[in-house]
């Protein structure tokens, strides 16, 4: 398949000392929903403004389409579509005004009619931007990039705010939109939302890609399908290397009090955990058990949740 985006070595440092980007690497293909994750300040938000051309790399090499911004800047912005974290429009604009003026930044934008239906604001058409919910503004903000016709989605963050209805309607309108061929790069704070709608992911702390492959891939690369989470009684509870020795266990932590562990086989494990415990003289307070998720990827590689500053 064709490469849509590709960086190599991206770095970017502010006032030469603070790393933002510190060498990064990423292909993406075309067609592909892309999802770029990490905690609060590891660089994503860097690393996009980058890849939009809004943002000069201290150093690396940046490929769109082919092409790189300093040679066919002009001819990108025609095949781009960008929402942004927090998109100001005019307020006394109407829905229908709005995505007129941002068609009109292009040579081959999409109906405005069209777009609005797809973003299910055609009963909005003639509302003031000022008179809109917070779930109608962030749906207008993605139908601003749509309306460009783009080859390229870049979507930061694009359902928050929205009710879970809206949230699966937008979905649905990325699948749409990779289905007519389009490349998307999102990023999100729902884990679900990334397991659900992303072919690939890079997960990135601190400038560096530190996992990246289908989010399948990175829960099998976790070491177990399952997660078992357990409190007690005992002071032995905390010791967590004591934990790895149980059967069908690959890894151990601690999270919101409770230890958690990832194993392949819960059957061979729980019953293994609850003679321990016996033997400790330790009560069982908590027991619960699930599958693996991206969001135990992500808190096993950055030590954070996603949503933590």
């Amino acid at each position: 398949m064709d490469v849509a985006i590709r960086c190599r070595q991206l770095r970017k440092t502010y006032e030469g000392k603070v790393e933002a980007v510190r060498g990064l690497d990423l292909e993406i293909l075309a067609g592909e929903c892309f999802g770029l994750l990490g905690p609060n300040g590891a660089g994503k938000t860097t690393t996009i403004e980058i890849l939009e051309g809004l943002l000069q790399p201290t150093s690396g090499e940046v490929e769109i389409l082919g092409s790189t911004w300093n040679a066919q800047n002009r001819e990108l912005r025609e095949v781009l579509g960008i929402s942004l974290q927090e998109t100001r429009l005019g307020e006394k604009l109407t829905v229908r005004e709005t995505l007129d003026l941002f068609a009109s930044f292009y040579r081959r934008p999409r109906s405005t009619n069209e777009v609005m239906a797809e973003m299910a604001l055609t009963e909005k058409a003639n509302t003031w931007v000022g008179k809109l919910s917070g779930g109608q503004r962030q749906r207008l903000a993605v139908a601003t990039a749509l309306v460009a016709n783009p080859k390229i989605l870049f979507l930061d963050e694009p359902t928050t705010g929205l009710d879970p209805q809206s949230r699966r309607q937008l979905w649905e309108i990325i699948r749409q939109f990779q289905q007519r061929g389009g490349t998307v790069l999102l990023t999100t704070h729902y884990m679900d939302e990334a397991e659900r709608l992303c072919d690939r992911i890079a997960i990135i702390d601190h400038g560096l890609t530190i996992a990246s492959g289908t989010p399948a891939e990175l829960i099998e690369r976790l070491g177990g399908h399952h997660m078992v989470e357990f409190d007690a009684t005992g002071d032995g509870l905390r010791e967590l290397e004591a934990w790895r020795s149980l059967p069908g266990v690959e890894a151990v932590h601690e999270e919101d009090g409770k230890v958690v562990l990832s194993v392949r086989e819960p059957h061979e494990t729980i019953p293994a955990l609850l003679a321990a415990l016996q033997k400790q003289n330790s009560h069982l307070l908590h027991l619960t058990t699930r599958q693996a998720s991206l969001e135990d990827v992500f808190v096993r590689l950055t030590g954070r949740h996603l949503r933590e500053e």
